[in-house]
């Protein structure tokens, strides 16, 4: 990937993430997987939830696709039915392959105070759908950081400013949390054929050119072709966005919640699994959270 922007990716669509009502009492602000974008290749969901207790996702499965989770504030707790349990607090990452299957639950880790966080579904290729699960668990301290005139850059997957994640993305994938400060500006290469997209969490920028109106928090904006992204921060507060993109993988999407699959055969197999306990969903028949 060069590290040179010559032609920045415009921007062809933005929208407010609003408010919706998600698993037990939990709020998310869902930008990708709506009716206004049912899907952006590979990418299937992107919310920015919150969470206070007792509300969170209680036990819940998955096939066929990647969560990542990306804490903003406060902690969740994690479990699944493999033994697998832990606690993510702000700032860290968990990178979850469910592949042939999961049963999980997120849960807030502290009966006090809201939980914030991102949960990004990463679609995985037919050839991946069905691989062993596998987790990717980063603490905050751990997750690569670069800093270059007023530009914080976090990286979670990919490269940014000569630093490199050590995450391994099976669909290959950047994720960069990018603070800018009053009158900053970057430009960060995006492979050419990948889609790639912006949700802004705080402040407001400029993307694409600069003759683009700002984009304020809560707001999803998708990129156009071009080799990169150009962000300026024209305003008098701190500006802090998450970059997203991934290579598109060009093949037929089912969804049956959280099944994610390429035939609606493959669907039916999976909910036929998934009740009779069996084909990586055997631990599921004694479990719970």
């Amino acid at each position: 990937m060069s590290n040179v922007v010559r032609e920045p990716r415009p921007v062809v669509k933005k929208f407010l993430a609003r408010p919706q009502h998600e698993g037990v009492g939990a709020v998310v602000r869902r930008s990708i997987g709506r009716f206004e974008l049912k899907y952006f290749d590979p990418f299937l969901v992107l919310d920015e939830f919150s969470v206070s207790a007792p509300a969170g996702f209680p036990d819940h499965p998955h096939r066929g696709f990647e969560t990542v989770t990306y804490m903003l504030q406060g902690a969740v707790t994690h479990e699944d039915f493999e033994g697998h349990k832990g606690t993510i607090e702000a700032g860290d990452l968990q990178w979850m392959t469910a592949g042939k299957g999961i049963v999980h639950s997120e849960m807030p880790a502290a009966t006090q105070g809201t939980q914030k966080g991102l949960q990004l579904w990463i679609n995985l290729p037919a050839k991946y759908k069905m691989v062993e699960p596998r987790y990717q668990e980063m603490k905050s301290k751990d997750i690569a950081e670069a800093a270059k005139d007023g530009v914080e850059v976090r990286v979670i997957a990919g490269e940014a400013l000569g630093i490199k994640s050590q995450i391994y993305t099976r669909t290959p994938t950047m994720y960069l949390d990018f603070t800018l400060k009053p009158g900053a500006n970057i430009r960060q290469p995006i492979p050419e054929s990948w889609n790639a997209f912006v949700y802004v969490l705080e402040g407001e920028g400029i993307f694409g050119n600069s003759r683009s109106s700002p984009v304020s928090a809560h707001h999803i904006v998708l990129l156009g072709s071009g080799d990169g992204l150009e962000a300026k921060n024209k305003s008098s507060k701190l500006l802090r966005f998450i970059l997203i993109g991934g290579e598109p993988l060009g093949e037929p999407v089912v969804q049956y919640g959280p099944f994610v699959m390429n035939s609606q055969e493959e669907i039916d197999q999976t909910i036929e699994d998934y009740e009779n306990c069996s084909n990586g969903f055997e631990k599921a028949k004694y479990w719970k959270s």
